[in-house]
């Protein structure tokens, strides 16, 4: 499984900030939209990616408040990314290694989108389900399990 198939199965809705964006409204869209991260783009091109990781440890930095400052001062400006040929498994690798919950996709210069730990991890559990649907479907006379929907 790439990474192109767990897009077009997550949708295409991107949220985007610039770096000037001051942080107490980003992390305001954050908390509005129920995401956990914010794409940083300047003139086109991504500078960077907001986590809840980063405002957390703004928080952290101030004593226990946002501050004043803008998206720049706490953006992780050198995010890991991958293409919508990378497969699922480098991918799961990758957030492991280096601690990322959250990866932008990149074809070329194009941002395409962004998957999270939790996309890959549906996307794995659905693609092992089906798997073990039709191996079931394969042997003659396997009981059939009840849904737990």
């Amino acid at each position: 499984m790439k990474v192109s198939e767990i897009l077009q199965v997550k949708g295409n809705i991107l949220f985007t900030v610039t770096p000037d964006t001051p942080i107490a409204e980003a992390a305001s869209v954050m908390e509005e939209k129920d995401i956990g991260s914010l794409v940083v783009m300047e003139f086109g091109d991504l500078v960077g990616i907001l986590t809840f990781r980063e405002v957390i440890r703004g928080i952290n930095k101030n004593n226990g408040s946002l501050g004043q400052g803008t998206v720049r001062k706490y953006m992780d400006d050198h995010p890991l990314t991958v293409t919508p040929e990378t497969e699922v498994n480098e991918v799961r690798r990758m957030m492991l290694e280096k601690h990322s919950r959250y990866l932008p996709v990149m074809d070329a210069k194009t941002l395409l989108g962004v998957i999270s730990f939790y996309d890959v991890a549906r996307a794995v559990l659905e693609a092992q389900s089906f798997e073990n649907k039709m191996l079931k479907a394969y042997i003659r006379d396997w009981p059939v399990e009840e849904s737990e929907e």
